[in-house]
């Protein structure tokens, strides 16, 4: 029984072939099944993302309100206090 090394070596690398491509399509078909639930969590994170972004948009503007109230006030103080002092040293200068 003499086998011929021509006829063998082709004949595993053909049958290799066959091999990867068949653990290569099980692969494909199981990295689709994944994607596909990869994708519907990433959904579901988008929806719960555009439910919060709604409260984070609110907490925004009434923060950007108080710090304008805030500002005005401090504004106002300061003003106060400004023209205080100034009454003060123009009072001292005049006598």
């Amino acid at each position: 029984m003499n086998i011929d090394l021509e006829v063998l070596l082709p004949a595993l690398l053909y049958l290799s072939l066959i091999i990867l491509v068949i653990v290569m399509i099980v692969f494909v078909i199981k990295l689709m099944s994944t994607l596909d639930r990869v994708n519907v969590i990433l959904d579901d994170a988008n929806k719960k993302m555009k439910k919060v972004d709604g409260v984070f948009n609110i907490i925004d503007n009434v923060s950007d309100y108080v710090a304008s109230v805030s500002d005005k006030i401090i504004g106002g103080v300061a003003g106060a206090i400004n023209r205080l002092f100034r009454k003060r040293r123009g009072g001292r200068e005049d006598e």
